[in-house]
C-alpha cells in the first residue's frame, strides 16, 4: 500500500493565514517606527534653523527687518525678504530646510514686528494633530507658532 505523505488543503491554508497575520504585524511596526524617523528628523532640522537663526542673529542684530511683520502658515511666509528665513539673506539658511522636514505639510512662522523674536512649528508625523515648535528663547516642545514664540 501506498502512504501520501504530503500536506492537505486546510494545512496549507492554515500556514498562509499565520504568515499573513505575522507580516500585517511587522508592516504595522514598520510604519510606526517610519512616522517616528520623520519627527525625529523634523525635530533635529528645526534644532539646526535655531543654530542658524542665532548666527544671523549674531551678524545682523535682529532676525528680521524692523518694517517685516511676518504671521503666516505656508513656508512662503518664512521666505519674505529681510529675514532671517530669506533665502537671499542666507543662502545658507534656506526655508528648505523647514519645508524639506515637512515632507508636503506646511510650516508656520511667526516673527515679531521688530524682528527680535521668532518661532516656527511643524505638524509631526506620529502624533498626529499636533506640531513640533522652536523658537528664539531657546523653548523646543509641541505647541504652535505664535507672536514670535511656542505656545
Amino acid at each position: 500500500m501506498k502512504k501520501n505523505t504530503g500536506f492537505t488543503l486546510i494545512e496549507l491554508l492554515v500556514v498562509i493565514a499565520i504568515i499573513g497575520i505575522l507580516s500585517s504585524v511587522v508592516l504595522a511596526s514598520l510604519n510606526t517606527a517610519r512616522n517616528k524617523g520623520a519627527d525625529a528628523a523634523i525635530k533635529e532640522n528645526l534644532a539646526n534653523l535655531r543654530a542658524q537663526a542665532e548666527i544671523y542673529y549674531d551678524a545682523n542684530g535682529k532676525y528680521g527687518a524692523n518694517s517685516t511683520a511676518v504671521d503666516g502658515t505656508s513656508t512662503a511666509a518664512c521666505n519674505t525678504a529681510s529675514t532671517v528665513f530669506s533665502s537671499a539673506s542666507t543662502p545658507s539658511l534656506n526655508p528648505g530646510i523647514v519645508a524639506a522636514s515637512t515632507s508636503g505639510t506646511q510650516a508656520t512662522c511667526s516673527m515679531t514686528i521688530q524682528g527680535t523674536a521668532w518661532a516656527v512649528s511643524v505638524p509631526l508625523k506620529a502624533l498626529a494633530g499636533s506640531s513640533w515648535c522652536v523658537d528664539s528663547t531657546g523653548a523646543s516642545k509641541v505647541g504652535t507658532a505664535s507672536g514670535g514664540q511656542c505656545n
